[in-house]
């Protein structure tokens, strides 16, 4: 494949380097480069009206062309073609679990450092530091180290990210166990697939669980590169740093309230604002409309609705409604969820300065997990984490093969700017 993208690259920057992306206002650098075009990001694409893509296929293609263990998409299958751009075949994703199951071995290092950990550390610091304790293991550091060719970087990049992406189902499991239960994690079995290994992992090992684990760890992967957890990956590797340091940096943005830390905020809210108030009382859009106002009015925002990009309903929430629909109709939290859809949206729609009222993957996600017994709300993230690490370590891959340079914008400071635009202070 690598000689086909790199010359499709080189074909785009020859004939349209010049052309101009976009144009930036002093608003948007204020505002967090918002909305700024300026990053290269192959293995997937946010479109606010569709959602997203992952290489050119939304989450129903997926669902139903990935092949899989069980009824949902295989995060085999996704690996794959976040690293091809191929949908693989059942044989190669077979293939792939049985190589995944032969790189989940852990340092043992790693094993005492999360049976080490206090038990009030939060589980995303454990996983940033477990992430960090593989960094021995970096082939591509010793490629580096020992003056290899940077045309072949690319290599030892790949195997760094299939290893740490077959280690964190793993890792993620004795956090689990270390922090909430009494330690006990199974071990790797080479005959199941990721998302029934993680199940298991978790102590759930039922097939209905792991194939909400299998939907989960696809749909929590990638959403293009300017997203936090993506963006501060592709910084971080953008300055040689091998996957292991990219990643732990990568989890540590997730790990903010406003980003993979949102999923659990949800579950609080519905419980203490939503659910607590009603005091046993029979949910009624009437009385949950008022609830929500009643968020709104003490300067508090909504919990799981908007989103950056989208202007539309979260194609990873619709997804997630499609699979407690089949999977658990009568589950007193989802009914919940489910009015909510119907009442928020006006309610936000009425302040009339919200772009998307729309639910996105947070609001529904940590009702799923309390359905089967995973009630641990801070270990949600933890979750996020071991998907986004698959969609973000492919395209680690993709930037040393086609030599993406280190990420550098230009900044400025408000002097500047006041003078630049003749602004009297």
């Amino acid at each position: 494949m690598i000689p086909r993208e790199v010359a499709k690259v080189t074909a785009v920057r020859k004939q349209a380097g010049a052309e101009v992306l976009g144009q930036v206002t002093v608003d948007q650098a204020y505002g967090g480069m918002r909305a700024i075009p300026g990053l290269i990001y192959e293995t997937s694409l946010l479109d606010p009206e569709e959602g997203i893509r992952f290489r050119g296929y939304t989450i129903p293609e997926l669902q139903d062309r990935l092949p899989s263990a069980g009824d949902e998409p295989s995060p085999e299958g996704l690996i794959w073609l976040l690293m091809t751009g191929e949908i693989p075949t059942a044989d190669q994703v077979t293939k792939l679990s049985e190589e995944m199951a032969a790189r989940a071995k852990l340092p043992t290092h790693v094993v005492s450092m999360i049976e080490a950990f206090p038990k009030g550390m939060h589980p995303m610091t454990q996983l940033s530091a477990s992430i960090l304790g593989c960094q021995t293991e970096s082939k591509f550091a010793k490629f580096y180290a020992d003056g290899g060719n940077k045309k072949l970087y690319w290599e030892s990049t790949y195997e760094d990210s299939m290893d740490l992406m077959s280690m964190l189902p793993e890792i993620a499991g004795l956090i689990y166990q270390h922090t909430f239960h009494e330690g006990k994690c199974p071990t790797y079995d080479a005959s199941k697939d990721v998302g029934a290994n993680f199940a298991n992992f978790l102590g759930i090992d039922t097939p209905a669980f792991a194939d909400l684990m299998r939907l989960y760890l696809v749909i929590h992967s990638d959403h293009e590169g300017g997203n936090g957890s993506a963006h501060t990956s592709h910084l971080v590797g953008s300055m040689l740093s091998d996957p292991y340091l990219a990643t732990a940096a990568s989890m540590n943005a997730l790990a903010g309230p406003l980003h993979g830390l949102a999923n659990q905020e949800v579950l609080r809210w519905l419980k203490r604002d939503i659910l607590e108030p009603l005091g046993g009382e029979e949910p009624t859009k009437e009385n949950m409309t008022a609830l929500v106002q009643a968020t709104l009015d003490r300067g508090n925002v909504v919990p799981g609705y908007g989103h950056a990009v989208l202007r539309k309903t979260d194609p990873r929430y619709t997804c997630q409604r499609e699979y407690a629909l089949k999977h658990l109709p009568d589950d007193h939290m989802f009914k919940v969820v489910s009015m909510l859809y119907d009442v928020v949206p006006p309610v936000l729609t009425k302040l009339g300065k919200v772009k998307n009222p729309w639910p996105n993957v947070d609001s529904h996600s940590g009702v799923l997990l309390q359905h089967y017994g995973l009630v641990e709300e801070d270990f949600y993230t933890c979750m996020f984490g071991v998907g986004r690490a698959m969609g973000v370590l492919p395209q680690q891959v993709w930037s040393r093969v086609l030599g993406f340079p280190l990420e550098r914008p230009k900044s400025f400071t408000t002097d500047s700017l006041a003078k630049k635009f003749d602004v009297k202070l």
